[in-house]
């Protein structure tokens, strides 16, 4: 079993920044893809950016050039750094930890990001 603790969500102002965090404990397995995801209210959840544990990211297009997604591999933790943010960016934003020796994903509880204009 894998768990995922978030933290670092909250009310920021636009053009606010804010730096979301997940440390992941339990039985892991490298290799490993830790990301994030975001659920807007009435919407799908979407990847927001992932990193593997070689370093390969992804982001979406919209958040490319303000956020940054890092990893401290010795403590199995991911950050997401946002900045410059917008009011669509408000959503629920969980952590997914993924891998090759894995069954399925694993989902941290979810932290809210709320953006006001």
């Amino acid at each position: 079993q894998v768990q995922l603790v978030e933290s670092g969500g909250g009310l920021v102002q636009s053009g606010g920044s804010l730096r979301l965090s997940c440390a992941a404990s339990g039985s892991i397995f490298s290799p490993i893809v830790m990301g994030w995801y975001r659920q807007a209210p009435g919407k799908q959840r979407e990847l927001v950016a992932r990193m593997s544990s070689g370093g390969t990211i992804n982001y979406v297009d919209s958040v490319k050039g303000r956020f940054t997604i890092y990893r401290d591999n010795a403590k199995n933790t991911v950050f997401l750094q946002m900045n410059s943010l917008k009011s669509e960016n408000t959503a629920v934003y969980y952590c997914d930890l993924g891998g090759l020796r894995y069954a399925r994903d694993y989902w941290g509880q979810g932290t809210q990001v709320t953006v006001s204009t």
